[in-house]
């Protein structure tokens, strides 16, 4: 190991390090860090016969990182679990800064393989933090368009996934388009280009629905689409997503965080593009059910309206009226009747008032021979002679009779 580096000058342009000065630092801050444990996935593994170092890249499987590690040939050899590329490992060792190359490295001493049971336990803990945290809840969930114009596809090259999705949204819709984007499915840059083509479909607004679709496969194979990374990036797109990973028993983490899980691939595009063949038969049963229903009603009207006109007020609305017309008639001749009785009763009570009153009246008590004698007063009316006291001899009288008046004067007054 390098040993520290002693102490130099203060830095600066007049007094600039030498390479070897900085290199001497860089492995000094290096070396303090002591042995870390790390884990990753192993990349490349180079171990070649009679050589004293075997090479290894580790590489994190959720990000574009690597580091370059060495050990002993043994140490790879004597794995009780075999270390291919592709492997999920844990490493402890120290890192070290070679002056020389001015290149870093893990010098590993221990080696364990992350085994299927760890990976399982480990899957397990995140599914109960994600669910935790409401990233499964039915509510966040973005309901899919009825039909997409253009959907997302991201799969691997070539793959079975890939033809399965084009070839049943094709034969169901025949319109339907496709932006697809090409990625590792498995391994240890799975994760990075899902996430690089998943950013990419969410921020295109021509894409609808995005499906991230794979065959099946073993838990390693698929545990790139039960990362953590990748399920929060899911649940942050504003566009739908499905998950259409491995087969109906395979249940990675993208199938709780999508918005819709498929089955398989086959079965996502199954289900989110409608079929054209069974579509237009249910407009053609709409349509038929609406005319059968339009039909069924103008009967119904109909036969209110028939009906209605049944109905002896509208069979014969005059009627009605003649029979008013009769009633009013005979109404009218029955007060015609009244009034003239009326008339003639009120006729016959003023005669017999006439006849009672010219019995009663003064002319027909001076017509019997009586006269009534007034009082002529000077410049005034005159005035019924009632007492012989109001007429002194002298008084001019006025004395009226039946057919006339005559004129006197009192002579004298007998009591």
């Amino acid at each position: 190991m390098t040993s520290a580096p002693t102490a130099t000058p203060s830095n600066s342009a007049e007094h600039p390090w030498p390479v070897r000065t900085v290199s001497q630092k860089v492995a000094g801050w290096i070396d303090r860090l002591g042995s870390v444990w790390v884990e990753g996935q192993i990349t490349q593994l180079n171990v070649r016969p009679g050589t004293r170092t075997a090479f290894l890249t580790l590489r994190d499987p959720s990000a574009d990182m690597s580091l370059s590690v060495t050990c002993s040939p043994q140490l790879v050899q004597n794995s009780p679990v075999p270390l291919t590329e592709g492997s999920r490992v844990v490493m402890f060792g120290k890192l070290s800064f070679w002056t020389g190359r001015g290149t870093l490295a893990l010098r590993v001493t221990e080696i364990r393989a992350v085994g299927i049971g760890e990976l399982l336990a480990r899957i397990e803990r995140l599914r109960a933090l994600l669910a935790a945290e409401g990233l499964f809840d039915p509510r966040l969930k973005r309901p899919l368009p009825f039909l997409p114009h253009r959907i997302g596809l991201i799969t691997g090259r070539a793959s079975a996934a890939e033809r399965d999705v084009l070839s049943v949204a094709q034969r169901r819709w025949p319109a339907v388009r496709f932006e697809i984007r090409n990625t590792a499915v498995q391994g240890p840059t799975a994760v990075p280009q899902i996430l690089d083509a998943l950013e990419e479909l969410d921020a295109d607004p021509s894409v609808d629905v995005i499906v991230l679709a794979r065959g099946g496969g073993s838990v390693e194979d698929l545990l790139p689409f039960s990362d953590e990374a990748l399920c929060r990036a899911i649940v942050r797109c504003t566009t739908p997503v499905v998950s259409a990973i491995g087969h109906e028993p395979d249940s990675p983490l993208s199938d709780y965080v999508a918005d819709l899980r498929a089955a398989t691939p086959t079965d996502a595009a199954k289900r989110i593009v409608p079929d054209a063949v069974a579509e237009q038969d249910l407009v053609d049963e709409l349509r038929a059910r609406a005319a059968a229903a339009l039909r069924n009603w103008v009967r119904r009207e109909e036969h209110v309206i028939e009906q209605l006109r049944s109905r002896p007020v509208l069979a014969a609305p005059l009627r009605t009226v003649e029979r008013r017309s009769e009633e009013i008639e005979r109404l009218r001749q029955c007060a015609r009747r009244d009034v003239g009785r009326a008339i003639a009763a009120e006729a016959t009570r003023i005669e017999h008032l006439e006849a009672r009153l010219g019995t009663l009246g003064p002319a027909a008590t001076l017509a019997r021979g009586y006269a009534v004698v007034q009082r002529m007063v000077p410049d005034g009316d005159a005035e019924v002679l009632r007492s012989v006291d109001d007429a002194p001899p002298g008084t001019q009288l006025r004395v009226r009779v039946a057919d006339g008046a005559v004129r006197a004067a009192v002579i004298g007054r007998e009591k």
